[in-house]
């Protein structure tokens, strides 16, 4: 004879489960794009919350009435949705410094449209994008992602969700990390458009029949572009870095949380 009671108790753990699996999924990057099938997005959060149910700690909790239920499945899918966006906003960091060089070479108008964030992005920013994207693939940010979610439940039980001061000020100084990360990255490019700027300036006041918007375009996107050819080898350590500033990201929102 089967126990419904028990039956229903651990169906409600496995929703839990499932919520907070499946807003990181929704969120974090590499399946957050919009060419990953949502079917695949589903099946995937599906099998994860089985796994981590039957394999994952013994959970316990209570409620009392509908309301309290839905009060914990609502602080599942918040755990899940900020570590998920937290993360996806590391990588997009490396988006905000592309636009910050191609409004420096001057390709800031030559847009075009990302099918898999369905926004209009710069050649520059696009290809640094798409390139850490792959070092960050080959480095594993996608297994360690898969295995940090999976670990949280260990340290954050399930209906045992806090959130405490210090989640605050992690998110705060995030925001502020973003621009001087993304700064530092485009930070080459930048220097190089400002002593070219300096030196187009001087050539203005010496010789005032050279049409210097015409030659500084020109200038401006020839410099960009062997700029970034010396420094693209460095975008291995900007991986690195990016890798190192999630694992730091998600370590301190968990310990906000727990």
């Amino acid at each position: 004879m089967i126990n419904y009671n028990i039956a229903l108790k651990d169906f409600e753990i496995y929703i839990l489960i499932l919520m907070r699996l499946a807003t990181f999924v929704y969120a974090a990057p590499f399946f957050n794009t919009a060419n990953t099938p949502q079917r695949l997005k589903i099946g995937f959060s599906l099998i994860l919350a089985m796994l981590v149910f039957q394999l994952g700690p013994q959970v316990t909790y209570e409620y009392a009435g509908v309301v309290d239920f839905t009060a914990i499945v609502i602080k599942e899918s918040v755990v899940g949705l900020l570590l998920g966006a937290m993360t996806s906003f590391c990588v997009q960091i490396i988006m905000f410094a592309g636009r910050m060089i191609d409004l420096d070479i001057g390709l800031s108008m030559a847009s075009l449209f990302d099918p898999t964030t369905k926004a209009q992005v710069g050649i520059m920013g696009n290809m640094y994008y798409y390139t850490l994207m792959l070092l960050l693939i080959v480095s594993g940010l996608h297994r360690y992602l898969v295995t940090a979610i999976i670990d949280t439940f260990n340290v954050i039980p399930i209906g045992g969700v806090k959130f405490n001061i210090s989640l605050y000020d992690t998110v705060i100084g995030f925001m502020s990390d973003y621009f001087v990360i993304g700064f530092r990255i485009a930070l080459p490019v930048f220097a190089a458009i400002l002593l070219l700027n300096c030196i187009l300036a001087i050539l203005a006041r010496i010789a005032p029949q050279m049409n210097m918007f015409v030659v500084g375009m020109q200038l401006k996107i020839f410099t960009g572009i062997a700029v970034i050819f010396v420094v693209i080898v460095m975008l291995s350590s900007v991986s690195n870095f990016i890798y190192i500033e999630i694992k730091e990201i998600m370590a301190s929102l968990v310990r906000g949380m727990s």
